[in-house]
């Protein structure tokens, strides 16, 4: 027997599947084979706590309660930007170890927080002696267009922090059909989240307060 993996996106159409997790349960030491384990899978959160709070709702009906408190969940990333409620994602997520002490709970990190990470200043440094600074060259061509974040602390960021907190100067994104926000990755409303303006370098102390 195989435990169910159930796969939920918040951002755009949920997509939910059924299918088993192909990974076979391990025997217990007295040989039987031990019980499935709930694993339930969530990603594309991007700031939409209603969403959220009504997903977990829909769940916590839809299971047993036996087996919701005991399963496995992962979170498949991308947390912050575009929906207006980051900061109250980002709580409801710290809090769940304490709601839901028996939970497993995995927290992946998606491109959009490895971003908000590396403008922060939350990412280890490069143990090979390259700086951060040397990754921005392959990239340089498109620094103008969107707009890379310049103030206090830019010159040891990681590129993905600088294009964050950036002002992109296009204001239509092309490829789906909406307005950016803010910048290239739709970081104005985490910002505006913490009550404080967009690309501010006052971001971490934010964070260090509020989480």
């Amino acid at each position: 027997m195989y435990p169910k993996a159930f796969s939920l996106s918040i951002e755009g159409q949920n997509r939910t599947t059924t299918e088993p997790k192909m990974t076979e349960a391990e025997p217990s030491n007295n040989s039987t084979v031990a019980k499935p384990r709930l694993v339930i899978c969530i990603g594309d959160i991007h700031g939409h706590i209603t969403k959220l709070q009504n997903l977990w709702s829909n769940l916590e009906t839809q299971f047993d309660p036996q087996h919701f408190n005991a399963a496995t969940i992962i979170f498949l990333g991308d947390y912050c930007d575009r929906g207006p409620d980051t900061k109250k994602v980002l709580d409801f997520l710290i809090d769940l170890p304490s709601r839901y002490p028996n939970q497993k709970h995995v927290f992946l990190s998606g491109n959009h927080d490895f971003a908000f990470a590396a403008f922060v200043g939350v990412l280890p440094e490069p143990q090979n002696g390259v700086s951060f600074k040397e990754g921005w060259e392959e990239y340089e061509e498109s620094e103008d267009r969107e707009g890379w974040y310049k103030g206090d602390g830019y010159e040891n960021m990681h590129l993905e922090g600088r294009r964050w907190a950036g002002h992109i100067k296009v204001g239509f994104n092309t490829s789906k059909g909406i307005e950016y926000k803010g910048s290239i990755y739709d970081a104005g409303p985490t910002f505006a989240s913490y009550g404080v303006p967009h690309g501010s370098s006052g971001m971490s102390c934010f964070l260090l307060v509020f989480h």
